[in-house]
């Protein structure tokens, strides 16, 4: 791996083809028409009126700016454990803190194309937490949240799917394909 970045850039972990790190590199330098493999991870924070926090990214997001999506991403910096990732993106996203993370899409793993060209490719294991304190969300990352039905997300979606990112409705798929609700975890 590289060397320690320098404080208050963000880096992430390069991944080979079967999702082992090579290498890391800026954050700033990685999405592109030929982004590199990388490790992030998603996180859908729930309540227990089976409501999902949607969050909408902020027009000054790199990629799929204004588009409404789970309650917030990021990247683990090269040896952090990725839980520990989910609580520092929490803070950073949402001005809160959440409850231990738990796995339930391990394996994820997704590739998107912008119009504009810029590619998303991630292996980005899928979360779900609950929140510990309301959120005060951080306006270069989010434009707005709402809480939203989970069991009436997928109509949603299927209505517009367009306003949602293209991770947030793989990940849909692949939570309702498994059987996943709020209430399972």
């Amino acid at each position: 791996m590289t060397a320690a970045p320098p404080f208050g850039e963000e880096w992430v972990v390069l991944l080979d083809v079967q999702g082992r790190p090579i290498g890391s590199a800026p954050k700033a330098e990685v999405h592109h028409g030929n982004t590199p493999l990388h490790l992030a991870f998603s996180c859908w924070v729930v309540d227990e009126r089976g409501r999902t926090l949607l969050t909408q990214r902020s027009a000054a997001k790199r990629t799929w700016p204004g588009a409404w999506t789970n309650s917030f991403c990021g990247h683990p910096a090269p040896g952090e454990r990725i839980e520990d990732a989910v609580h520092r993106r929490a803070r950073d996203e949402l001005g809160t803190t959440v409850t231990e993370p738990v796995t339930v899409l391990p394996d994820f793993r997704y590739r998107a194309v912008m119009d504009d060209g810029t590619v998303e490719n991630e292996i980005c294991p899928v979360h779900v937490a609950r929140l510990l304190y309301r959120p005060d969300p951080n306006p270069a990352e989010v434009g707005d949240l709402r809480w939203v039905s989970y069991a009436e997300l997928p109509a949603a979606v299927a209505d517009d799917s367009s306003s949602y990112s293209p991770w947030m409705r793989e990940q849909l798929d692949a939570l309702l394909a498994v059987g996943w609700t709020p209430s399972a975890g």
